[in-house]
């Protein structure tokens, strides 16, 4: 990779949990994906614990938009009948990063087999920022941001930005 090609941007990120049954308490995923995002030198601006609902994942992940620029969203995108964080994030994207879901699946499919159909995670760019709807299991999150989001940030931000 060519380090001339990726722009020295300043990151702000937010995090925000979709669950019904957590609470910023009881919220484990959030809580790795807080500390995974602090050990890498990137500053968690906003954290919110939402429930499943359509209307409220698309309005808090524009309030986080509002002072974040790489915006990370677990849970909810499951195949339930209240699992519904893909449905509201998808028709809001400005553009798919297709590569995300693709690589998070493959990922998992090395890791728990064809269990890794089930996932449904999305990346995206909203108003040049990015958005990530990720499973809410600690693996799941450990290995999107240790292996994908944390390596890639910069340059996806970098092409977002252009």
């Amino acid at each position: 990779m060519d380090p001339t090609h990726i722009e020295d941007i300043i990151i702000n990120c937010a995090v925000i949990t979709v669950s019904t049954s957590r609470d910023e308490n009881s919220d484990i995923s959030g809580k790795k994906i807080i500390k995974l995002l602090e050990n890498a030198n990137l500053p968690v601006v906003f954290y919110k614990v939402i429930p499943d609902d359509l209307e409220k994942i698309q309005l808090v992940c524009k309030e986080a938009l509002l002072s974040a620029n790489c915006v990370i969203l677990s849970g909810g995108t499951g195949l339930t009948h209240d699992d519904c964080t893909i449905e509201a994030i998808s028709p809001i994207l400005d553009k798919k990063i297709d590569g995300f879901g693709e690589l998070f699946r493959l990922k998992s499919y090395e890791d728990i087999g064809t269990r890794a159909l089930l996932s449904r995670a999305v990346g995206g760019v909203i108003d040049k920022k990015a958005v990530f709807c990720i499973p809410g299991s600690t693996g799941a999150v450990t290995m999107a941001l240790k292996d994908i989001i944390i390596p890639e940030i910069r340059h996806i931000l970098t092409h977002a930005g252009k």
